[in-house]
This record gives structure tokens, C-alpha cells and sequence, in this order.
């Protein structure tokens, strides 16, 4: 069974009826790689199978993201070639549900849209549900807080806004969340906020956060205690480098009182969007702290 586009075959359907489908496509949006820990945890410690492959030829820049090999002395060893796939997955409790993960594709978006619509069409999928991560002006010292996205308000009626309006650039996850709604499948995204100086290296904490956000909407069974464990050790690292400078500690002491404020705000029972920050506010504090320690980098 082979989409209409040729970019994806089946190679067998979920025996769970109306599954939800996770999506995570790193990348762009997977800021302290956050989504792809989440689904590695997740297809490493719970039973799964692939059932469905994509054309990632045509899809896949490789000479601008090129894969990893190995020279052994006087020999080529490996190479690990990227593979964008979908994997049903049992959760602890003995319920399944299906994973779409891989690379952001580079080329022909509309096709590749088309061709998972018609894939969640095909399975019957009940839910297309992406988990994602973006970089944000909070401490690490503060609770990971996850946006929750969706066209059907009734998905997302619980959850707190943290955002206002702006611009953002395309990318495919998005181009999905916006082919399923078309498409009348119901859909959402989980996005989690990552301190923006740690966006460019692994962040557990922010996975657990997205796991635990994808559990409570799901009701999924999912493992954490490993990947709870790994958080713990990472904000004990994070803690030792940002303490071995007193200006790292002014800067987050800067972030915890702006966290503070705001959420001290959120807590009232009704928050006027004006009092949301806004887009362009929080773009320019992310450019403001990276330009910073680019400048202190060359110093160095």
C-alpha cells in the first residue's frame, strides 16, 4: 500500500483501532533536542514496531545535514543514514499507539503533507498529536512550561497561554497541524520551553515535561523514571557550569524573577491578553543573549 505521492509505504496496518500518532521531526523545532530524547526513550524502553517507511531520497538534503561515518585507520567502518519512519508502540498499560519520527524533510512539503494526511486517513488515526521544543527566556532553575497548540479550541480549552501573536518561520510540523485540520483530523502539538543559552545542547528536563503533557492528554502509560533520572543529572551539571561564573548567576536570577513575575500574573483567575508577552519581546531577549555570548566566546 503505497501513498499517492510514492513517499511512504505501508507495510502492514496498527492492530490498535483509531490510534493517536505522535509526531517529532528534528531539526528546526527541537530546541536541547527535547522531542528526539522523548521518542528515543520511548522506542527504547517500550515494545514497538515499524509499519510504515518513507522515500527519505527525496525528501533529504544530505550534503547540508550529512550523516555520521566512521574511518577506521585505513578503512571506511559505518555510516548511520537517516531514516524518517512510522512505529506502533505499546505504552505500559498494553495500549498502542504510533510514532512518525525522523528528519525534517528539506524538499517538496506539499507532497510529504498529502501523503501523511493520507496516511492518518488510512490508519484512523483518533488523534495527530506533535511534541516539539523551542528556546525561551526562562531559568532552568524554574519548572519546564509546554505550549499547547491546536485549530480546535476544545483540545486546548485547559491549558494557559503563554504567547500572544507573531510571525514564525515555517516548518513542516506546523504544515501538518494545518493539513490534519483540513483534512477534519482532530490534531495539536505540545511545545516545550527550553532556556534559550540551553537550546543548543541535550535538555532531559524538557522531555519528561513533554512526555508528561502527552500522557496527561493521551492517557498513555509512558516510562519516565529513566529519563527523570538522566533530567536530575543534567540540572545537577547545569547547575556546577552556571555557578563557576558570577555573571552566569546574575542572568539567572534575571530570568527567575521575570519567570516569577509573569506566572505570579497567570495565577489570576482571568489574564487579559495584553498582559501575554509579546512575540517580538521575547525573539529579541533570545537574539540579545545569543549575540552576548557569541561576543564573550570570541573574547575567549
Amino acid at each position: 500500500m503505497d501513498s499517492p505521492h510514492d513517499l511512504i509505504r505501508v507495510h502492514r496496518s496498527p492492530t490498535t483501532a483509531q490510534p493517536v500518532m505522535l509526531h517529532s521531526l528534528t531539526g528546526f523545532l527541537d530546541a536541547g533536542s527535547a522531542g528526539r530524547l522523548a521518542i528515543s526513550t520511548l522506542l527504547s524502553e517500550l515494545p514497538n514496531t515499524e509499519i510504515a517507511t518513507f522515500d527519505l531520497d527525496t525528501v533529504f538534503d544530505y550534503r547540508a545535514r550529512r550523516p555520521r561515518m566512521t574511518f577506521l585507520s585505513d578503512h571506511y567502518g559505518e555510516i548511520e543514514m537517516p531514516t524518517l519512519s512510522v512505529h506502533e508502540v505499546t505504552d505500559s498499560a498494553g495500549r498502542g499507539f504510533l510514532i512518525l519520527h525522523g528528519p525534517e524533510p528539506d524538499f517538496r512539503w506539499r507532497a510529504f503533507a498529502e501523503d501523511v494526511v493520507w496516511l492518518a486517513l488510512e490508519l484512523d488515526i483518533s488523534l495527530f498529536l506533535g511534541v516539539h521544543a523551542v528556546p525561551w527566556p526562562a531559568p532552568h532553575t524554574r519548572p519546564v512550561n509546554v505550549t499547547a497548540h491546536s485549530n480546535d479550541p476544545a483540545l486546548i480549552a485547559d491549558r494557559r497561554r503563554f504567547i500572544g501573536d507573531l510571525e514564525v518561520p515555517a516548518h513542516v510540523a506546523g504544515l501538518l497541524e494545518l493539513r490534519m485540520n483540513d483534512a477534519e483530523v482532530p490534531s495539536m502539538g505540545f511545545a516545550a520551553h527550553v532556556p534559550h543559552y540551553l537550546s543548543g545542547a541535550e535538555y532531559p528536563r524538557a522531555a519528561v515535561a513533554l512526555l508528561e503533557a502527552v500522557s496527561a492528554q493521551t492517557g498513555l502509560l509512558l516510562p519516565l523514571a529513566a529519563l527523570r533520572q538522566q533530567a536530575e543529572e543534567s540540572d545537577a551539571d547545569i547547575a556546577l557550569q552556571v555557578a563557576s561564573e558570577a555573571e552566569n548567576l546574575q542572568a539567572v536570577m534575571m530570568l527567575e524573577q521575570q519567570y516569577d513575575d509573569f506566572m505570579l500574573n497567570a495565577a489570576a483567575e482571568e489574564l487579559a491578553s495584553e498582559d501575554l508577552p509579546d512575540g517580538d519581546d521575547i525573539a529579541a531577549q533570545v537574539e540579545e543573549f545569543l549575540a552576548e555570548r557569541d561576543h564573550r566566546e570570541g573574547q575567549g
